[in-house]
């Protein structure tokens, strides 16, 4: 470390370059620093959410969200530079979205997703919502 430095930290997590919303408010797209881009589902963004209404405060508390096939994203909210707040137009909006739990999602669809499709059958839910 040189002098009059106090610390020499070189941060290397993905950083987002582009949040785009679609048109029909369905899907957003995350594009990285480092090239990777992903798209992500309203859908799948609102039955993930990181919020403790979904997550509860541990695993055994976690909720299955159901009926949640036709959701949108009514608005995109900064909080900080670290992450974002999504309100979801069922009116959910207490899921904070950081830039790293965007890349877990990415990186863990498959294991989330069907996760989830497996517990709305065992617990006889859909993804359709009520009527």
């Amino acid at each position: 470390m040189q002098p009059g430095r106090i610390c020499n930290v070189t941060d290397s997590k993905p950083w987002p370059t582009e949040l785009r919303l679609s048109k029909d408010r369905k899907r957003l797209s995350v594009t990285f620093d480092t090239g990777e881009a992903h798209e992500y589902s309203a859908e799948y963004l609102r039955v993930c959410s990181p919020s403790a209404e979904v997550q509860g405060h541990s695993p055994a508390q976690r909720k299955t969200v159901p009926g949640k096939m036709n959701v949108g994203i009514m608005q995109i909210d900064p909080v900080g530079n670290y992450a974002v707040r999504i309100h979801f137009d069922d009116l959910h909006n207490t899921g904070i979205f950081s830039w790293d739990y965007f890349l877990k999602l990415a990186n863990e669809r498959e294991e989330l997703w069907g996760g989830y499709l497996r517990e709305l059958e065992e617990k006889g839910l859909s993804r359709e919502p009520r009527r």
